[in-house]
């Protein structure tokens, strides 16, 4: 026997963002998919933080860290400052914290 899905089906597909908005949401949960990523977006949700003190923390060398900061800075997860010749980098909203916040909260529980 069949169900009837037609009013349900209705009021999800009105709801339904585009397959192009739908895609970049679906690569923004691949960029949070690299553990080397998430490190760098977990120390820098503590407090900002320049490329030098990120690869110490990490034991990874500037060129690895500053390649993973492009890809964030991308996706506009991570933003930065320059002070004189450092650049300090920090998550770029509240919105990425709360990402990473409810993610682990997710985990823990």
């Amino acid at each position: 026997m069949a169900h009837d899905h037609s009013t349900l089906l209705e009021h999800i597909r009105q709801d339904m963002p585009t397959d192009e908005l739908l895609q970049d949401l679906g690569d923004l949960f691949k960029i949070f998919g690299d553990t080397t990523r998430i490190k760098i977006m977990y120390a820098l949700y503590e407090d900002e933080m320049c490329v030098c003190a990120i690869a110490e923390l990490l034991g990874m060398t500037q060129s690895a860290i500053s390649h993973q900061l492009k890809t964030l800075k991308s996706a506009n997860l991570v933003a930065s400052r320059r002070s004189g010749k450092t650049i300090y980098y920090h998550l770029s909203d509240e919105h990425v914290k709360s990402i990473i916040a409810q993610g682990y909260e997710h985990l823990t529980e």
